[in-house]
């Protein structure tokens, strides 16, 4: 399990100051007006500021940019009717990631915590990221306060549950991930005002869990497909990993990784960005043993952050038989 602050605010006490005795008392701050238009409740709360940044940081996904618009523009107009007493309750929040490994689901749920916790809707900017294994125990009587342990710490903040079919396990009576369900049900119900759940994984197996769970279902609101990503979109997304890791690719390299891309998008176990990364992981290890290798030539900067064509032509998949 594993939690994510987005951001903190610095939590340390001011000194005291006393006054001077004839000094008079300051006069109170003014209150920020409330906002009453949906460009001031923006200016405010710079919601803006997360959304560009996810269109920034993230390549394609453009259906899933659009779905977070979407909501935040939900909150927003929400937020303004609740101030004209026109909302008795905030807007159902718990949602659904669907879509392959490597697809930019943690990375938009750290966003929408951002977003939920900028307009108000989650009291912390955190995400609190499990799996089954961080809520289901392994005897009677194991599994009630995991579960209730890891409610706790994800309140007021947002509860990421990655392959959350996982905690259905109909083919083993002694199986205690209902157990766990039932405790999320629970909570997401009488809640909600104060905890936001996303669970996330393969479509399929979603679809599947959510059948086989209609109160899960039922307290969805949001869904989410998450796309592949077009081998373009992956040439790109390589190009912006080795720009943060000051690297870039020499000549031939760019060509050579995307002929990379076509090879290994046509075999087993493809996790989009994340097997890109791991592929550039690999790239610059055989760089690094290629410079190791004439231990005394003098290497200058452009040497230690280029990746040659003969780094990336020498992965094994180019050894595979088309």
């Amino acid at each position: 399990m594993t939690t994510t602050p987005l951001y903190a605010i610095p939590g340390s006490t001011p000194a005291v100051v006393p006054a001077a005795a004839a000094a008079p008392a300051p006069l109170p701050a003014a209150a920020k007006p409330a906002p009453v238009t949906v460009g001031e409740v923006l200016a405010q709360s710079q919601v803006e500021a997360v959304m560009d940044e996810l269109d920034r940081d993230l390549v394609g996904l453009a259906p899933v940019k659009a779905r977070i618009r979407d909501i935040a523009a939900l909150l927003v107009i929400a937020r303004l009717r609740e101030q004209l007493g026109l909302a008795a309750s905030k807007p159902s929040l718990h949602m659904c990631f669907s879509g392959n490994p490597g697809t930019g689901k943690t990375t938009v749920a750290l966003r929408m915590a951002q977003i939920l916790h900028r307009l108000g809707y989650v009291r912390k900017g955190h995400v609190v990221s499990v799996t089954r294994d961080d809520l289901v125990g392994q005897y009677i009587g194991h599994t009630a306060p995991k579960t209730k342990e890891v409610l706790k710490k994800a309140m007021g903040g947002v509860l990421f549950i990655d392959e959350a079919y996982y905690l259905y396990r109909p083919e083993n009576e002694r199986d205690y991930g209902q157990e766990a369900i039932e405790i999320l049900l629970q909570v997401m119900e009488n809640q909600r005002d104060d905890l936001v759940v996303i669970l996330a994984g393969y479509k399929d197996r979603m679809d599947t869990f959510f059948q086989s769970n209609p109160g899960m279902s039922s307290r969805i609101a949001h869904h989410l497909d998450f796309p592949d990503y077009a081998s373009g979109e992956l040439l790109h997304i390589a190009d912006t990993m080795l720009a943060t890791s000051h690297y870039r690719f020499g000549p031939g390299a760019r060509e050579a990784f995307s002929d990379y891309l076509q090879r290994r998008l046509t075999q087993p176990h493809f996790a989009n960005a994340r097997s890109v990364r791991n592929a550039l992981d690999r790239m610059r290890l055989r760089q690094a043993s290629r410079l190791f290798a004439d231990r005394d030539r003098v290497l200058t900067a452009d040497d230690l952050s280029t990746i040659a064509e003969a780094d990336i032509r020498a992965s094994r998949v180019f050894a595979a038989v088309p």
